[in-house]
């Protein structure tokens, strides 16, 4: 999942951006509402976690704008206020969610994974592919039943292959989903990550490299690979 934590009290937004990356959530920061626009326009966000008093353009309008121009992102509205009108106009700007500060990270974290689960086509909190069962929540992986241990990195990439359901997953998405824009774009991590996260799922292998395109899961006994 990559978020974007829209937050104009700096510590604040980093504070909230090195918790979500513990729970395995790419997450990037802007601290204005123009510098959130910027953004949203270059970047593939599941979910934008937008306080609604912001400088530069207020937060209001850079919900109308995510709404209006990229109508898959999640909007989750952060404020101050408690009162129901201020809830009720959140929601009427087209927010999929309301959070009050102050909030409890594992609060954001659970709405976070609720909203990533809210697709066009709804995604279940156990996903499973053939001897996998990943466990969202849980953060829980296994073949058959054994418990497979994952990194974050390693979690958040087989998240992405599980959800494609035998589709193609490229480098560039997996940097995209799971990495947050800090990363160098010629890294060489997602390959170094599916090599690792192979031998963690044990033998025979589940995952499939379709050269210069990406990589798929496989079936025990499919002839791809």
């Amino acid at each position: 999942m990559r978020v974007l934590i829209v937050e104009d009290e700096e510590m604040m937004a980093d504070a909230l951006q090195e918790g979500l990356g513990y729970q395995g959530i790419a997450a990037d920061t802007a601290y204005d509402g123009d510098q959130a626009l910027r953004q949203v326009e270059v970047n593939d966000y599941d979910v934008v976690v937008l306080d609604r008093d912001l400088p530069g353009t207020h937060g209001d309008e850079v919900c109308r704008a995510i709404v209006r121009d990229h109508p898959g992102v999640r909007v989750i509205m952060l404020t101050a206020a408690t009162r129901l009108a201020d809830k009720v106009g959140g929601f009427g700007l087209g927010a999929d969610d309301y959070l009050t500060k102050p909030f409890a990270l594992q609060e954001l974290v659970a709405r976070l994974r609720a909203l990533g689960r809210r697709p066009e086509t709804q995604t279940p909190p156990v996903i499973r592919f053939g001897e996998l069962r990943l466990d969202v929540f849980r953060r829980e992986v296994h073949r058959g039943d054994t418990f497979i241990r994952l990194n974050r990195k390693q979690f958040g990439v087989l998240e992405l292959l599980m959800r494609a359901d035998g589709g193609v997953v490229s480098a560039e998405t997996m940097l995209e989903k799971v990495w947050d824009e800090n990363i160098d774009p010629f890294t060489t991590a997602p390959r170094v990550t599916v090599s690792t996260l192979r031998k963690a799922l044990g033998s025979p292998d589940l995952i499939g490299t379709i050269a210069g395109i990406g990589y798929h899961l496989i079936r025990v006994g499919d002839p791809r690979g």
